[in-house]
């Protein structure tokens, strides 16, 4: 049975005025060791199921329900969490995402730059003419169109997105590489607002790839703050994780500060036997930054991320 919406509550015996031997269940997990997500220890026990929500957990002894599942031995735990999906297509393709949820993943975020919305009609064009093996319409105009897309064919997972810094380049410059004017600018800060208002995480920026890589930091600042009012974060596969890996670290913590928002690496390695030498000074960075801003504002941290279903 999936649950793809699973939250763990703890509720406390006083609170429950039927007897757990009279309460009847969906679903009843027995014995096994739960993780409920906090970082704090295991605790063994049993945890019940009704409808797409969890109703107790602890020794539930003769409860019943339609489906009991011995997890002796066994680590119970909430889904998790794929930061960096990049199955769009495949989602499209097979909604059952069984190379996923058989490990146990139950949401998946995309948006790392490129995003399905929001498109013009020349953008549509231009991606199903780049379609590979798996055929499909491209017949959506923005990022929650294109997730409700996926809803509507049947997904066994959760889905998220960020909007993608180079999606709403597109939208506005095309392929050019060059600075947007005020103008276009305003345009794009307008496509990022909505994106936000429709549920995007943020803004993605995957800038060692054309033509996310056009974008300059003023650019990417100016999409930041529009995510940041709604909430969201900037997330980056940053300008460089070779040689230039230290200039891009401090670019994107630029960006958070400028912009006011919380801010995540996508890829935090160092590139090149050459390179490995700077990882200890990135991480003193990251650790320099979280330590220089408040605590209700964290830099490079990740954050608690909203849901689409």
């Amino acid at each position: 049975m999936n649950i793809p919406r699973m939250r763990v509550a703890i509720f406390a015996a006083l609170v429950c005025s039927i007897s757990a031997h009279a309460q009847q269940f969906d679903v009843i997990i027995r014995g096994g060791v739960i993780y409920d997500g906090s970082g704090g220890a295991p605790v063994v026990g049993d945890l019940a199921i009704r409808g797409d929500r969890i109703q107790r957990i602890g020794r539930l002894g003769k409860a019943r329900a339609r489906l009991e599942i011995n997890a002796a031995g066994r680590a119970v735990a909430p889904g998790f969490i794929n930061m960096m999906s990049g199955g769009g297509a495949a989602l499209i393709q097979d909604g059952r995402a069984e190379s996923d949820i058989r490990q146990g993943v139950t949401l998946e975020i995309s948006g790392e730059g490129e995003s399905m919305g929001p498109l013009t009609q020349e953008l549509r064009e231009y991606k199903e003419a780049r379609e590979g093996d798996i055929k499909y319409a491209v017949d959506w105009n923005t990022l929650a169109e294109g997730l409700e897309r996926l809803a509507q064919r049947g997904v066994s997972c959760n889905v998220a997105s960020f909007v993608g810094a180079a999606t709403i380049r597109e939208n506005v410059l095309g392929f050019a590489n060059r600075a947007p004017t005020a103008p276009e600018l305003e345009r794009m800060r307008g496509l990022t607002r909505l994106a936000m208002q429709e549920g995007a995480l943020g803004v993605g920026s995957a800038l060692i790839y054309a033509p996310g890589g056009y974008a300059k930091t003023d650019e990417l600042i100016a999409l930041a703050e529009e995510a940041g009012k709604y909430g969201g974060i900037y997330i980056s596969h940053m300008r460089s994780e070779a040689d230039q890996l230290l200039e891009a670290v401090d670019e994107l913590i630029a960006i958070a500060r400028a912009a006011h928002v919380p801010a995540e690496i996508y890829h935090l390695k160092a590139a090149g036997r050459r390179n490995w030498s700077k990882l200890d000074d990135v991480i003193k960075k990251v650790e320099a930054a979280r330590a220089s801003v408040s605590a209700s504002l964290p830099i490079c941290t990740p954050t608690r991320p909203l849901r689409r279903d």
